[in-house]
């Protein structure tokens, strides 16, 4: 979210502040040729530290001394399914407030002196986690690290900055509200997730984020921020040894245990459903899908694969050529996994024009029914390999995004070995793995569809009266 500041530093802090930001982009560009030429290598040439501080925090370290760029990235358990029942939106709201100020110092001050370092602080959160980002200048670190300690353990809340922040969120929320496809995607979740806490909108309604107090941020804060659900990957100009007594100073602090209070696994999303809301915009947005396979499914990788085939892999993809290219009738049309920790979903969208909208789902049915009935080519097959393979590299082109990559990876429990195995795991994907999962995946007849637009389509599958419309997701992870 942008933040707006009606106090700023002097001239000659705003270019010393400017120096250093050009410093940082200037690191993180020699970050890019570095881990990219490594990673061009026959092997995945990164070495995985696990460092463990003297207070037993853990965390994962990639050293790279070449260049003065620290790139830490930490997640908690819980995300918005631990926000209050009746007051969604909290976790939401708290990722807003945490660099507003914190101990002794302001939000103005606060974000001055972030801006004079030239470092960069943000939150974030999803259904299940509670992210954090922290890159800093070397020479600038002991500082960065007091600011994000501060930020976790002493929030200030104050009033004048949360009115702020609370308008701001309210102006997102109507702006949401107007905007065809996040409706449908709203919906989607209401719809695949009904009665659980992921069918909950992340970032709350009106009418919660209007009740939202500074005792809800600091009561979900108290309940999450903890030391034993505590991920944290660091990739630059760091040791071991300083990275250990790093963890303590941010971290050491917080509760050796948080207070989460249990989710239970979610219904499998399954249909037939189709919800239209009425909405007067020029063309109709659809979402689709239905239930998937978790992240730990023996069946993911090759389910992954073959989502590229299908409505991952762009213009290339049988969705888009069946549904855009050879017969013009959407704008645009995808689909991705979506693996949550209680649930899974593959989940598919369309946009076009209000008197398309029917045709191109009926469509999209009959190619995810052809694919499940006959799986992809071997070329098809051969090709998504390939890119799959090839295309790795690009997500550790920045010490952020190697960053985010370590990070990902502890959350899924998937192991310190999964860089060095991915693309073998890709690469042993062989047809008949591929057409049994397709089978085992894709269920025409069972999908979940939600539309906005200005005419109830008339669609060959589903059930239920067009619902009013009333006032989100990380991607697929391989």
């Amino acid at each position: 979210m942008h933040k707006t500041h009606p106090h700023r530093p002097s001239t000659g802090a705003r270019r010393a502040a400017h120096r250093r930001a050009a410093h940082l982009a200037l690191a993180c560009g020699v970050v890019f040729a570095l881990a990219l030429a490594a990673l061009t290598a026959p092997a995945l040439a990164m070495k995985i530290q696990k460092v463990t501080s003297p207070g037993g925090i853990t965390a994962w370290l990639v050293e790279e001394h070449s260049v003065p760029l620290i790139a830490l990235r930490f997640a908690f358990d819980g995300g918005s399914t631990q926000d209050p029942p009746d007051k969604p939106g909290v976790a939401n709201f708290l990722t807003t407030m945490l660099d507003e100020g914190a101990g002794d110092i302001r939000s103005e001050a606060f974000q001055e002196r972030l801006e004079e370092l030239a470092v960069k602080m943000s939150f974030d959160v999803t259904r299940d986690t509670f992210l954090g980002k922290l890159q800093t200048l070397t020479e600038n670190r002991d500082e960065a690290v007091r600011l994000l300690k501060l930020a976790i353990n002493k929030p200030r809340f104050d009033k004048d900055a949360m009115e702020r922040l609370r308008r701001a969120i309210l102006a997102g929320l109507v702006f949401d509200s107007k905007d065809p496809d996040k409706v449908a995607s709203k919906a989607w979740f209401e719809a695949a997730f009904k009665g659980h806490p992921y069918a909950w909108p992340v970032k709350g309604t009106t009418e919660s984020v209007s009740k939202i107090t500074p005792a809800d941020l600091e009561a979900y804060r108290k309940r999450v921020f903890a030391r034993d659900s505590l991920k944290v990957a660091v990739v630059g100009d760091i040791d071991a040894k300083a990275l250990g007594r790093l963890l303590d100073e941010v971290f050491g602090d917080l509760p050796a245990k948080g207070d989460l209070r249990p989710v239970p696994e979610a219904k499998p999303p399954l249909g037939p459903v189709t919800r239209h809301i009425a909405m007067d915009v020029p063309q109709s947005v659809a979402r689709f899908g239905h239930t998937a396979f978790k992240r730990k499914d023996p069946d993911f990788i090759p389910a992954y694969v073959l989502n590229y085939i299908l409505g991952g892999g762009g213009f290339t993809s049988r969705l888009m050529v069946e549904v855009r290219e050879k017969r013009g009738l959407a704008y645009s049309v995808y689909s991705y996994l979506y693996p949550l920790r209680r649930a899974a979903a593959l989940i598919g969208g369309v946009a076009t024009k209000n008197e398309g909208i029917a045709k191109s789902l009926a469509v999209i049915r009959d190619e995810l029914a052809r694919m499940a009935k006959e799986g992809p080519t071997r070329e098809e097959l051969a090709n998504a390999k390939s890119y799959l393979i090839g295309s790795y590299p690009l997500r550790f082109d920045t010490s952020g995004k190697i960053a985010s990559q370590l990070i990902w990876v502890q959350i899924e429990d998937l192991g310190i070995d999964y860089f060095d195995r991915r693309n073998g795991l890709i690469e042993a994907v062989s047809i008949e793995d591929i057409r049994r999962v397709a089978r085992r995946l894709l269920h025409p007849d069972a999908l979940i569809v939600t539309v906005v637009g200005r005419k109830a389509p008339a669609t060959r599958a589903g059930k239920g009266a067009p619902a009013p419309a009333r006032a989100t997701a990380a991607p697929e992870r391989g």
